[in-house]
Formats: C-alpha cells, structure tokens, sequence
C-alpha cells in the first residue's frame, strides 16, 4: 500500500520527471478499492481538469471521501472557481503589489502572468506573496495574472496545467515538488512508526507564549511515549497543516491574528484543533464574554460598555461606580490593555488613550484581592488549579511598566483541584460550559462568598514548574490523551 500517490490524466504527462513508484493514472486511483488503500496516504492530484465533475474534482472528492489527505482540497478547487473571493480572505495582498513588481522589472508594464509550483515562483520580489497565495488556495500549479490600471490588481487565479509547462517551468515544477515530498509530506522510513502526527505551532520571539519551551518539550517527549509523532511549526509552515492528524497551538491567539487562519485552516482539513476558531472567536473578545456571561447569570464584576462614538455621561457612571474603576480593551491578553482610574480624569484620560485602539471598551469595578484564581478545563473537566498572585506593588498579575524582573510578575501556588473551594469549581464549571470542551483556562476572584468571572483563556498558560507542579507529567498525559481520543474518533470512520 502507497503512503504517496501522485495522480496524472496520462503516463506522458509524467515523462520529463524522474520515474516514480508513487505515480499513479486518475482512472487506476478511482478504481481503486478501499481494502487496497492505506487511509493516512496523501494524494497529489496533478490532473489537468479540475472542474465541477472533473476527473480532477473527483480525484480530490474521492481522496477526502477516503480519508486521505489531497492537494488541491475539494474546499481549494471550490475557492479557484471563485478566485475573486482572495479578497475576502486577505485584503493587504494588492496593496504590496506595486512595489513588489517594479522589483520584478514590471513598472512600465500593464500585465504580468506568473506561475506558482508549491508555494515557489521565478520572480524573488515575489515569494512572500506566491507563499501567501499557495496558502489561500493549496494547489500544485497556480496562474496569477496581475493588471496595471490605477493600481496593480490580481485579475485571476486558476490552476495550471502540468502538462503545458515549459522546459524551463519543469525544471521548477521538479525542484518545487521535490522540496514539497520531502519537507511536507515525507515518508518516515527510518523514523520510528508513531499512531499520529501533531504540530504545534509556536512563536519562539513571543515575550509572554502560553507555554515555555521546557513545557513544549515534555509535551514532545509524553507524546511520544504515547505514540504522537511532533513537530514544532511556525507562522510560515501554513501549508504543512494537511500532514498532520493535530494542531496544537502553544502561541497567543487573536482574530485578526495568523493563529485564528491556522485553526480555521486545521479544522477544514479535518485536523483536531485546540485551540479550535470557535473558542478562540469567544475567548478572544471581552466585550463577548461579558454579554454572554450576562444572559446566563454568571457573576462578574459589573460591568459597562463604552462607546467611542457615544457622548459620555460621567455623571451617570460615578452613580453606578466607585473609583478605583477597571477600563480594559476587548482584545487584551496577560493585562495589557487594562488600566484603572482613580478618579474623572484619570477616567477621561484613559477613555481618550484606549479609543484610539477600540471602539469598545469596558468599564468594570474594581474588585480588589491578593491573588486571582486560574482553573484549567479540558472537556468540561477541571485539570489544574493555580493562583497567581499580583506583582510586587502593583494591582495586577503582570506589571508591564516595571523595569524590574523580579516585579514583572507575582508569586503562584498552584494546589490539587479537591484542595479548591467548591463553589470555585463550580462557577468556573458553569462559565466553561459556554464555551466548548477545549482547553481552557478560567480567571476568577473570590472575595468572600462572592465569586465573579474574570475571562476565560482559549490558550491557557501551561508553563514548566508552574501549571504541572502538582501533576507533573500527569498534567502533559491528560491533554496529549484527549488529543489521542478525538484523533481515534476521527479515524474510526476508516477501519
């Protein structure tokens, strides 16, 4: 059984490339029956008609309906028809395209055709936005017309055919997909046999990751004592996702972030993701959770959003507040974009600081304690207990104005879950169940009998010496275990 399958309408198509014991006719992979067939191969479909009811179009429907991982996906295919969409899925390639193509030589010129193997062109200039376009639409062959009216545009985008490539295209279409094999979808001859393939994807320049890097590697070595074979990838492996069964990402997540393109793209090609685009559209936004929070009666501090375009009534607001007041931007991560007013004009101050990065903010009381409670969930379970303590002097758990090291941050004590008051647990567990059942992690305070929601974290902080304290390897074992769990589900439709 073939781990690789490079699928073409004719032999001839294949005859100016080395022989290949993969290569494989459209009309020999379609007949193909299941029982002859390893579930986990990839498909390189390098038919020439990838049109609706195409024998290319059933090539890839055929592969995904398999469970193999295809290039181009049906999900590819389907976009190519429709390549004007490119827009709605990033808005910055054609502001870059003047200055890229006058590098190409192109300032006079009026039209440009190019072509894309693997992610690779033949114009320098170029590369960055031929990888940016390979991820947009993952196809083997790409041809990217530009036009020159006011400004340079893509005009189109349509796959290319391998059968109508130059000698000189060729000799790039061999380099691209050799590379491509290898570094993405190698087959692991001498590399010991694992159950499933995971990435995570991390940011080794991130000053505050969700994990450092001694925490990354005992969830390499736990993973692969349970038989996960990982990779650590970053923002340029977006292409690399089809040949994995996992995503995990270890990185500080955004919508408006790469993180949230990796999760969307992840889940489309059937991955398990955590954090999953659902989660990280819930979690990354406060004014969203303080809304869901209020239809479902779970305590928080209270709470009011603030409009840019609103006139402000202070008045008002001192009649439902008491200084010290909380103001925090919605997309604020580790306490960066949260301020506290003393009095008016601090609060008027602050107001006209954080406009300028939100339309929205929100305005909490303050509720004062020594130390903030983090419960970390997985599938609705609670799987460690930590409490973070603020910094030296300061109101919060990070201190981002300080110079010192030892004050950037507070203390920690991280316990048994049987060891957290009850009530603790079960508001947390309330407020994660309107999330999902990814990995979580639930700020609260408790101030006597009173128990309010902060946020909760789509990507909790899981570090060496601080989250694993009490568990150990255990607390590694039960997140790697639940990926294991849902990768089984997944591949169980494939016997």
């Amino acid at each position: 059984m073939h781990s690789l399958y490079i699928v073409v309408d004719h032999l001839q198509d294949w005859a100016p490339y080395f022989p290949s014991s993969d290569l494989i006719t459209v009309e020999d992979y379609l007949s193909l029956q299941n029982k002859k067939m390893q579930h986990s191969a990839q498909v390189i479909n390098l038919c020439r008609d990838y049109d609706y009811l195409g024998t290319g179009y059933y090539c890839s429907l055929l592969a995904e309906a398999r469970g193999q991982r295809v290039i181009p996906s049906i999900r590819s295919i389907n976009d190519l028809a429709n390549h004007h969409y490119y827009r709605l899925y990033d808005n910055d390639l054609d502001k870059y395209l003047g200055k890229h193509l006058e590098k190409c030589g192109q300032a006079e010129a009026e039209e440009l055709k190019i072509k894309i193997f693997f992610g690779k062109t033949c114009y320098p200039p170029l590369e960055k936005m031929a990888r940016r376009l390979f991820e947009l639409y993952p196809c083997p062959i790409l041809e990217v017309d530009f036009k020159h009216t006011l400004r340079w545009e893509i005009t189109g985008i349509e796959p290319g055919n391998l059968a109508s490539l130059s000698e000189d295209e060729q000799n790039q279409f061999a380099s691209a997909i050799d590379a491509f094999s290898r570094k993405i979808w190698r087959k692991p001859k001498s590399r010991k046999r694992y159950r499933f393939d995971m990435a995570i994807l991390c940011n080794a320049e991130e000053e505050l990751p969700p994990s450092d890097s001694k925490a990354i590697k005992n969830f390499i070595r736990v993973g692969n004592e349970l038989g996960v074979d990982i990779d650590i990838i970053n923002k340029h492996d977006f292409a690399r996702l089809p040949e994995y069964d996992a995503l995990f990402i270890r990185e500080t997540t955004a919508i408006n972030h790469y993180t949230y393109r990796f999760a969307k793209r992840a889940e489309s090609e059937g991955l398990v993701v955590m954090d999953d685009p659902d989660s990280i559209l819930k979690c990354a936004n406060k004014v969203f959770l303080a809304d869901l929070f209020a239809t479902h009666s779970v305590e928080t501090p209270k709470t009011e959003l603030l409009l840019r375009n609103k006139v402000m009534d202070f008045d008002a607001l001192e009649q439902m507040f008491s200084y010290p007041v909380v103001l925090k931007i919605p997309h604020g991560s580790f306490s960066r974009g949260v301020v506290k007013a003393h009095n008016r004009a601090d609060l008027v101050q602050h107001c006209q600081e954080l406009f300028n990065e939100s339309a929205i903010l929100l305005l909490q009381e303050y509720v004062l304690t020594d130390y903030d409670w983090r419960i970390g969930f997985l599938n609705y379970r609670p799987i460690y207990a930590c409490k973070y303590f603020m910094a030296r002097g300061h109101w919060q758990i990070y201190n981002h104005s300080s110079d010192k090291l030892q004050e950037k941050s507070g203390g920690f004590a991280t316990m048994a879950i049987h060891e957290v008051p009850k009530e603790v647990i079960k508001t947390a567990t309330k407020a994660v169940k309107l999330i999902g059942d990814g990995l979580y992690g639930v700020d609260l305070k408790q101030v006597g009998e009173r128990n309010v929601i902060i946020e909760i974290n789509d990507n909790p902080s899981i570090d060496s010496g601080v989250e694993d304290l009490y568990l150990g390897d255990d607390l590694y074992r039960i997140i790697m275990d639940e990926f294991i769990r849902r990768m089984e589900r997944k591949h169980s439709a494939y016997p």
